[in-house]
């Protein structure tokens, strides 16, 4: 890699920072790439480039993951939704389908007992959220408990 990628990996992990830590604060493109001192057009171009979705797309799916262990813990669907960031309860309602593979209520309704049992960083990577449908390591840990 040049010195330029290299520096444009480390502002790109600047905005990826702001996004993983405030993910339940209003943020949008503009902001993100100001994080990265890159314009808004550029700077998605390079996230997806360096990380495989758009800077919206890993936005959503830190909250849906955050979303997912409220829901775990009981937090009602629309007190997930607010705590997330979300500001709509429909549209998170179909993101979450959309990411997860059911509705959120759907998924508040199962028995997550074999992940309350991991230890919280171990759950946290079996749960993680993919673009594909329902996590498939949740999948596991939920059958590995029946």
């Amino acid at each position: 890699m040049t010195p330029q990628e290299l520096e444009n990996l480390a502002l790109l992990r600047r905005a990826r920072d702001l996004i993983d830590r405030d993910y339940a604060k209003p943020l949008d493109v503009p902001t993100m790439a100001a994080r990265a001192l890159m314009s808004p057009a550029h700077f998605s171009r390079q996230f997806r480039a360096a990380y495989g979705e758009t800077p919206y797309n890993h936005l959503m799916t830190r909250r849906i993951e955050r979303a997912m262990a409220l829901l775990r813990g009981g937090t009602s669907v629309t007190e997930a939704c607010i705590a997330v960031g979300c500001t709509s309860l429909g549209s998170f309602s179909s993101r979450f389908a959309e990411v997860v593979g059911m509705t959120p209520s759907a998924y508040r309704a199962l028995e997550h007992q074999a992940v309350e049992a991991m230890p919280n960083c171990v759950a946290k990577s079996r749960t993680r959220p993919s673009r594909h449908g329902s996590s498939r390591n949740e999948e596991e840990a939920v059958g590995a408990s029946a």
